[in-house]
């Protein structure tokens, strides 16, 4: 017997039956040969996650990859990527790490077909001539209406929990599939709305308001979100796709604003750290909504949704943020006193890579299923 993909194959039989592998079960491993593309060829790295042009010297966070324990895990293919999504819509909807994702499938499709960015009220888009084919970002970070916080403005984020925000689900109707990326936002000091009334906050000890801290304001905002597509598109005869990304770890070492650093140079070895108990909770949410809106649209047809697990994986890789190399040459004149670091991004290319590889998988794996 061997494995293939998602598929047990029996050599000796004339059937295949399916086999769901856990691409969230596995263990990364060397690979000499490399990412498909680098900091030169690909034109839409973000700068600051373009670590090896920054003066990263130490590249071997290049050389390995994730490796499912129950199956196969093909490397991955833009041409059958863009066969997939051949004139369709993906939008990533969500925060900064939607951003990093985008970016690098960008950089993975380019090696086959050369994106171009086209003007949208509203978001970033690249259109695929090749394929007539789109890729859109819409920046949400609570998916649902609200506003940042800032340093000249609110000092807590103010989310309504009960109010998709328009920005992006406007366009709904004009979309084939959809990511969707949340999370960090909700780490922050934040004040909640419910029916146009204060639910409580998070970390706001100058407002008299009750903490009621982050994990149901965030489900609650996933919930609205995966309930106002379901509303506008189940059962409207044109369907949809949907993905939630869980939570991405990021990893500081020491307090991120006060000169947390990420200076690993290699994964952690399998058994050597575990995620901390925010960043399973934050995927134990996200995994919950995503079974509780399948099963509600069960019946009702339309609508494919999965979880894109990537919090074991991304947590095994505190090798891959661009720490001090979110900026060119941060050690050009000597060490200076202070270094801004990043350790919630990833570079590119770099781990966040193998995320579009699973989600190729996700989407070869609906080809051969109807929406149900």
């Amino acid at each position: 017997m061997r494995v293939h993909s998602c598929f047990v194959i029996l050599a000796d039989k004339d059937y295949v039956y399916d086999a769901p592998c856990d691409f969230s079960d596995g263990k990364w491993v060397r690979d000499k040969r490399g990412p498909l593309y680098n900091g030169t060829t690909c034109a839409t790295i973000k700068e600051s996650q373009n670590c090896i042009n920054n003066g990263r010297h130490d590249s071997s966070y290049l050389y390995w990859r994730w490796t499912p324990s129950q199956c196969h895990f093909p490397r991955f293919d833009p041409n059958t990527f863009l066969q997939l999504i051949n004139d369709k819509r993906v939008a990533f909807v969500g925060d900064s790490l939607a951003r990093n994702q985008i970016e690098s499938l960008l950089c993975l499709l380019a090696t086959a077909s050369t994106p171009k960015r086209v003007h949208h009220k509203g978001c970033r888009r690249w259109h695929f001539t090749s394929h007539n084919a789109s890729l859109s970002l819409y920046w949400s970070p609570f998916l649902v209406q609200g506003l940042q916080r800032s340093s000249t403005g609110t000092l807590h984020n103010i989310m309504h929990l009960d109010r998709v925000n328009e920005k992006w689900v406007r366009d709904v109707d004009q979309m084939d599939l959809i990511v969707l990326s949340v999370g960090n936002w909700f780490l922050v000091p934040s004040v909640y709305y419910e029916g146009g009334k204060v639910l409580g906050c998070l970390n706001c000890h100058d407002l008299e308001y009750t903490d009621i801290g982050f994990y149901g304001p965030l489900r609650k905002a996933l919930r609205t979100t995966l309930n106002s597509i379901i509303e506008k598109k189940v059962g409207k005869g044109n369907g949809i796709d949907v993905i939630v990304r869980t939570f991405s770890p990021s990893h500081f070492e020491g307090d991120w604003d006060k000169g947390g650093t990420c200076s690993k140079t290699r994964p952690y070895r399998q058994g050597e750290m575990q995620p901390g108990e925010v960043d399973g909770e934050i995927r134990r949410i996200e995994m919950e909504e995503v079974e509780n809106a399948k099963a509600k649209v069960k019946q009702l047809g339309g609508f494919r949704l999965e979880a894109l697990d990537v919090t074991k994986l991304a947590w095994l890789r505190p090798d891959g943020h661009p720490g001090a190399y979110m900026n060119p040459f941060p050690f050009a004149n000597g060490v200076p006193k202070h270094v801004q670091n990043d350790c919630v991004h990833w570079c590119l290319p770099g781990p966040i890579d193998s995320w579009n590889e699973i989600f190729l998988e996700i989407m070869k794996k609906w080809e051969k299923q109807p929406r149900v």
